[in-house]
């Protein structure tokens, strides 16, 4: 059993691949920013870490959504369907839980195949 872990600290890493899945640690948005901006920001750290592990969006399994504020959800999706693979859409999970970060609205937690 192998476990590669890349761009660690000492609280987590943000990739951790097993076998031959991809798992990221929860990507946020710039700070403060609206919900358009963050989830753009976001999901461009999606891809930024996905492309260092070697996968990229085609190969999602499953993505986790948690919004600060259900009523972010239609604006988030706006951003979020413009980005996902239409061919290759993950299974998704959206719910609202309160952040880590009071200036953060949304979290992405994605896992892809290699």
């Amino acid at each position: 059993m192998t476990i590669t872990r890349m761009k660690s600290g000492a609280r987590m890493s943000q990739i951790v691949i097993h076998n031959n899945t991809v798992y990221l640690a929860g990507q946020v948005g710039t700070e403060g920013a609206d919900i358009a901006t963050q989830t753009r920001d976001a999901l461009a750290s999606v891809d930024a870490l996905l492309a260092e592990a070697g996968t990229d969006k085609s190969k999602l399994l499953q993505v986790i959504v948690w919004l600060a504020d259900m009523a972010d959800f239609d604006k988030m999706n706006a951003v979020y369907d413009a980005w996902i693979d239409p061919a290759n859409p993950a299974a998704r999970a959206c719910g609202e839980a309160k952040l880590a970060t009071p200036g953060y609205t949304v979290e992405f937690i994605v896992t892809a195949a290699l």
